[in-house]
């Protein structure tokens, strides 16, 4: 079976792009087979951090009908197992995707024969950029121990969240409609809470009530937190959670933490996956483990509650600097 993994963030110069190429290595190294899709619609630049040229048909090509399905744009990579389909850097514009476009683009992904198709999306809440991380219920979150990348992170996620349940309902219903005066319209005064919305919807009638709490249930993001320096900044990252559980009665789980090395630097630099170019680094080793919890548990089973951060502060435990 296919397990697709969107990796996203709220903002960008978190490592996202770094962290997606180096995962692909890693998994693909592990035995797996992994495509990669660069689908950062504007901003493509996977193939730098993949070190792969950038003269191939790719995304942009596919959204401007001069090629036929994603799997023709599957280019091999110099790593056994780990197969590219280029972005839109060839063919700029590609921001805006039209509705079919997007539509045609999920349904294909799901067809995709690999053990695992990651997704690198473009940072931000954009509609395209939240659709494509709701092809699975447990996206990958890439947030670094900063204030503004929190605040960021938390935006996706309520976004995501509240895109999730208003996708939950068939178009056209008294349901969508409310949720979508919900998330638009501000009123001062007005709580934009998870609780709140299941309510309003409850007014319409207890089935959809039901349906809504049923999203909350079953969107389970995970986090890595990125550019780590010591484990005092636990706390700082921790705050993701509590604000989500507090306003969103939403869990999201801590699978990874990857301490700051000036060796990512270098490795962008090289135009090599610093998996490739030194596998000993902090970083590297600090990788296998979010790879290991990848095949172990690729998709999380049920919400974990971690009332002290447990899991959190026992990855930045075990981080090798």
């Amino acid at each position: 079976m296919t397990t697709i993994l969107p990796v996203a963030s709220g903002k960008g110069g978190v490592g996202k792009t770094v962290f997606t190429a180096n995962i692909g290595v890693s998994l693909a190294r592990a035995g797996k087979t992994v495509i990669l899709a660069d689908l950062d619609l504007g901003g493509s630049n996977l193939h730098t951090a993949l070190g792969e040229k950038n003269d191939k048909s790719g995304i942009g090509n596919y959204i401007y009908k001069q090629e036929r399905s994603l799997e023709s744009l599957l280019v091999e990579t110099r790593e056994p197992r780990l197969y590219f389909i280029p972005g839109d850097s060839l063919l700029p514009g590609t921001a805006n995707l039209p509705y079919f476009r997007k539509v045609k683009i999920l349904k294909e992904l799901a067809g995709l024969v690999a053990d695992y198709v990651i997704l690198d999306l473009g940072s931000g809440s954009s509609y395209n950029t939240i659709d494509f991380f709701l092809t699975s219920a447990s996206g990958i979150l890439v947030v670094t121990p900063e204030t503004t990348s929190i605040l960021n992170a938390y935006s996706f996620v309520k976004a995501a969240l509240f895109r999730m349940i208003y996708r939950s309902f068939p178009a056209r219903s008294d349901e969508r409609a409310l949720v979508h005066r919900f998330t638009t319209e501000r009123l001062e005064g007005t709580e934009r809470s998870t609780a709140a919305l299941i309510e309003a919807l409850g007014r319409l009638s207890a089935e959809a009530a039901e349906t809504a709490r049923e999203s909350v249930r079953t969107f389970l993001p995970r986090v890595v937190l990125n550019m780590g320096r010591t484990q005092r900044d636990v706390p700082l990252g921790a705050k993701l959670r509590q604000v989500a559980r507090k306003n969103l009665d939403l869990e999201v789980e801590y699978i990874g933490f990857l301490p700051h090395d000036e060796e990512v630097g270098t490795s962008i630099l090289q135009r090599r996956p610093l998996l490739s170019l030194n596998p000993d680094s902090a970083f590297a080793r600090n990788l296998v483990q979010v790879t290991n919890r990848l095949i172990h548990e690729p998709i999380p089973r049920s919400p974990k509650l971690f009332e002290a951060d447990e899991d959190l502060t026992e990855l930045a435990e075990q981080a090798s600097f």
